[in-house]
């Protein structure tokens, strides 16, 4: 809730313009209904939320005489002025007619031609009593500097709002770098475990050139083992012929000459006997 000293201030002023295109555009209520509702507020009216959207309560209330008067100059004349103006041009021309009408005597009634001048003077008494409530410049000089402040200060609000809203962006995108750059790092480093691991299976799969040289040399000196293996067996066979012949030999040497001894034993036993 908001409180307010008077209508008369300069914010009240402010106010009630807002409340008259808040009751006319807004609302569209009809012109004679606002016009008899903003004399209320003008006048007796206290709390203001009873009669529009804005909860604002006037401490001190103008009065019938005083309301009166801020309602001529804040509704009547700034809104309604031009309307009044038109009525008056608009009963101008029809005095101009009725006289016009009397004079060439298409018309001869004279009651038409006092109406129309009892019209265009009440016309014209409306119109020097809205031009005499007609708002101080000062005032309007003041509001319309208060008005532009407010803007200048709304622009100035709107601007610190924008560049506190660029700021965190600034600091959220700089956030969002470094993240970036610490996922590309760390995708840098997957991708080079990655690599050394299908080498590795590569490796692990297809055979590696030093242990195929490797392989063949053991498989060559396993062929020359072999061969020397085969080779020394053959020399072994054949030491092993020569040592059978020589055995077969030294038996055949040794019946023979147990066979030539027994023979001459035999024959020196008969040449004894003889």
């Amino acid at each position: 809730m908001t409180t307010i000293e008077t209508l008369s201030s300069v914010h009240g002023r402010a106010l009630l313009r807002d409340i008259y295109r808040e009751l006319r555009f807004e609302r569209q209520v009809s012109a004679l209904v606002v016009l008899t509702t903003m004399w209320r507020i003008c006048s007796t009216e206290r709390e203001l939320i009873r009669m529009t959207k804005r909860d604002v309560v006037v401490l001190h209330p103008l009065g019938v005489w005083s309301g009166s008067a801020l309602w001529m100059q804040e509704v009547v004349n700034r809104f309604f002025y031009s309307a009044i103006n038109a009525f008056v041009y608009f009963g101008a021309a029809l005095l101009l007619v009725a006289v016009g009408l009397n004079r060439t005597r298409v018309i001869e009634t004279p009651g038409l031609v006092v109406a129309g001048v009892i019209l265009e003077a009440l016309l014209l008494i409306l119109l020097f009593v809205v031009m005499f409530f007609t708002p101080p410049e000062e005032m309007e000089q003041t509001s319309s500097a208060n008005g532009q402040s407010a803007a200048t200060e709304e622009l100035l609000r709107e601007l610190g709002e924008i560049g506190r809203d660029y700021a965190a962006m600034a600091v959220q995108l700089e956030t969002i770098a470094g993240t970036l750059s610490d996922l590309v790092e760390r995708q840098d480093t997957m991708i080079v475990q990655m690599r050394d691991g299908v080498e590795a299976a590569v490796s692990a799969v297809a055979p590696n050139p030093d242990l195929m040289n490797a392989m063949r040399s053991t498989t060559t000196s396993l062929e020359r083992f072999t061969d020397g293996v085969d080779a020394l067996g053959e020399r072994l066979k054949a030491v092993e012929r020569q040592e059978v012949e020589r055995l077969v030999r030294t038996e055949i040497e040794r019946i023979l000459s147990r066979h030539i001894l027994d023979r001459d034993e035999r024959s020196s036993s008969s040449t004894q006997a003889g």
